[in-house]
């Protein structure tokens, strides 16, 4: 049987984990079956017991791995909720930046902007917590304090910066949007995650064993995890607005409100299948940190487990 340990695209080259995670998180495996994903489970789990299937050919090995991981923790094995999976991320996340950009173009009415953040926090809180490092047990209520903060800081920046830029070119004010995203982000993801910081997260060398907890490692993840989340929706915010902006200065949407709509939402979505691969890419969920980066006390704790030169660097999962 054809290995599924080791994936065919080199993770530590960017062009490898671009290749990976186009395919991860393609949108179709949303709608792959649960007889699918539990006979890709099946090839996974029996590699990983030294199980030879004698009639699975190296595509399907390959293909199976992809199943595997798009829908199964790393972390415990457990199946994730179905919209918080990255395959789900292109298609909820096109239909909510359109939302945005449509009910802040510039914003209405308050209860336009209560009622989106609201959505659009529910989804984003859903996505954290399903991508988190699982190890890392969160609350009932730390997810609530993020759901909370983040959609009040959303709507905060919103609003507020709407009230600074009455006089401002309608382009500026079509920014908004992303502004208030990152507010959100910055509340979103730390809050969510905010046990990670204080307790540390797990590290291990290079062979998986485990060393000890870290809360730097936690804040280079979570820092990464934040940078990545932003990226991924900074060109449809950003460059969907410029686009709108010229195409009604040409008097080409003059056709009425829904054609605006349908055309903000599908530039969204052409943004959003560009830019998800790319951030996981530049952001991969297995992250790696120096030794010497971590807490002395640590440092101390792994040179007591090692009788020979301690490992150069330390590995964990930093969620997505």
């Amino acid at each position: 049987m054809a290995s599924v340990t080791n994936l065919p695209w080199d993770q530590s080259t960017f062009i490898g984990r671009l290749n990976y995670y186009a395919r991860v998180t393609d949108p179709r495996l949303v709608f792959v079956t649960n007889a699918t994903l539990n006979k890709a489970k099946h090839i996974i789990l029996a590699n990983q017991k030294g199980i030879k299937l004698p009639h699975v050919t190296k595509e399907e090995a390959i293909r199976a791995r992809v199943i595997y991981n798009s829908a199964i923790h790393p972390d415990n094995g457990v199946r994730m909720n179905m919209i918080g999976r990255l395959s789900a991320y292109m298609p909820c996340a096109t239909i909510l930046a359109g939302a945005l950009l449509t009910f802040y173009n510039p914003v209405r009415t308050m209860p336009q902007v209560i009622a989106t953040q609201f959505v659009v926090q529910s989804y984003t809180a859903t996505v954290n917590y399903t991508n988190r490092n699982a190890k890392s047990q969160t609350t009932g209520w730390q997810i609530a304090t993020a759901y909370v903060g983040a959609t009040s800081g959303a709507v905060f920046v919103s609003v507020g910066l709407n009230s600074l830029l009455v006089k401002a070119p309608i382009l500026l004010k079509r920014w908004v949007p992303l502004a208030a995203v990152v507010a959100a982000n910055c509340v979103n993801i730390p809050t969510m995650r905010q046990r990670e910081l204080i307790d540390g997260i797990m590290v291990t060398d290079k062979d998986g064993n485990a060393l000890g907890e870290s809360r730097r490692a936690a804040a280079k993840g979570i820092g990464e995890v934040l940078i990545s989340r932003i990226f991924l929706v900074t060109p449809a915010m950003l460059l969907v607005p410029t686009i709108i902006q010229v195409l009604e200065r040409r008097s080409m949407l003059k056709s009425g409100r829904v054609f605006l709509i349908c055309i903000q939402t599908l530039l969204s979505g052409f943004f959003m299948i560009v830019a998800v691969p790319i951030g996981c890419s530049l952001f991969p969920q297995q992250c790696s940190l120096r030794t010497d980066q971590l807490e002395l006390s640590l440092q101390e704790d792994i040179k007591k487990k090692y009788d020979h030169p301690i490992p150069d660097r330390v590995y964990f999962n930093k969620g997505l």
